[in-house]
């Protein structure tokens, strides 16, 4: 069973430099449905409309009629704009996905990942997106465990499933270099996997990167 446990969720809560929390806040059992399709909608939205800026993380905290979103971006020139622009349209449909009285309920705040070679997701998004056009698999992986391993991993590994290069059956390749050790709770993984839509069919990429 340990190679089915998702390693952020396995080591949250256990160790010092687990990754926190995406989500901060407590509900009672009237209004916790509700909140948690809310946060579905507002992640939903970031991811879309920070795409292009390299969004790493959305973290959400509620507090009493108040709701704090902190977006973790790669790019954050994109996501603030020309003088705050971008970043004011996105304070106004964010309230009205939240149905907040007003604007003054609503604090949303930048925060720049500076190497986003070390960014799981940034690097799975880039690798599905590649796949989509159609480039060498094996290239684009071994390029983004080079940069990953050259900005500081001590270990990287990435699986793909699925039709690889347009195969007639689906196969399942793993690439990986350094150490990750997924059994142990004191290393911190960075994890996440997303689907490459190509014109062949679905292909799954999952990207563990091991931060020490």
């Amino acid at each position: 069973m340990g190679q089915k446990v998702n390693p952020i969720g396995f080591r949250m809560g256990k160790i010092d430099n687990a990754p926190p929390c995406q989500s901060s806040w407590f509900a009672s059992l009237k209004n916790y449905a509700s909140f948690l399709l809310e946060d579905k909608k507002i992640r939903d939205y970031v991811q879309k409309k920070c795409y292009t800026a390299g969004l790493v993380s959305t973290k959400i905290q509620r507090f009493n009629k108040r709701i704090k979103i902190t977006l973790v971006v790669s790019r954050p020139g994109i996501v603030i704009g020309r003088g705050g622009s971008e970043l004011e349209q996105t304070k106004k449909e964010l309230i009205q996905i939240t149905k907040l009285p007003s604007d003054k309920n609503l604090d949303i705040q930048v925060e720049e990942f500076k190497i986003p070679e070390l960014s799981s997701k940034l690097v799975a998004e880039k690798i599905a997106y590649q796949l989509t056009k159609r480039m060498p698999y094996r290239r684009i992986v071994l390029s983004a465990i080079e940069r990953a391993m050259s900005s500081g991993a001590q270990g990287v590994k990435i699986v793909l499933s699925g039709r690889i290069n347009g195969a007639e059956i689906s196969r399942r390749e793993k690439f990986s270099q350094g150490k990750v050790p997924l059994s142990t709770l004191r290393s911190r993984i960075d994890y996440y996997e997303c689907p490459s839509l190509t014109r062949s069919g679905y292909i799954g990429v999952k990207v563990f990167i091991c931060l020490g």
